[in-house]
């Protein structure tokens, strides 16, 4: 997530055209403070709790005791609402995702 805010407006480019949404199985209270802590704006996080938003886009991962965690999966929706890209797992670590990405967003919007 560091990558994303120190790079939010070069990967993205007009960011008020742009909505960035992470989803998470971890409890909303614990997001929010992190999100604050780590100056993780302009974005939104979702608590996921249940893993159901990631059972329906297949990023959710059963560990060996059961419990549940989302794979790092990045969707781009277009503007029509239909997902256009997808990387995933998302390698964050990888300066190469980062341009990847930015050419995916700069594809799918028309060249920013």
């Amino acid at each position: 997530m560091d990558a994303y805010r120190d790079q939010y407006a070069q990967i993205f480019g007009d960011t008020t055209k742009v909505r960035l949404l992470a989803i998470s199985v971890d409890p909303d209270t614990m997001l929010a403070a992190w999100a604050q802590e780590k100056s993780y704006v302009p974005w939104t996080f979702l608590s996921d709790t249940g893993a159901v938003v990631g059972k329906k886009y297949g990023s959710a991962i059963v560990r060996a005791n059961g419990s549940m965690l989302d794979n790092r999966t990045l969707f781009i929706v277009d503007r029509k609402g239909k997902i256009a890209h997808v990387m995933a797992p998302f390698r964050e670590v990888d300066p190469t995702a980062y341009t990847e990405l930015a050419d995916a967003i700069k594809r799918i919007s028309g060249g920013r």
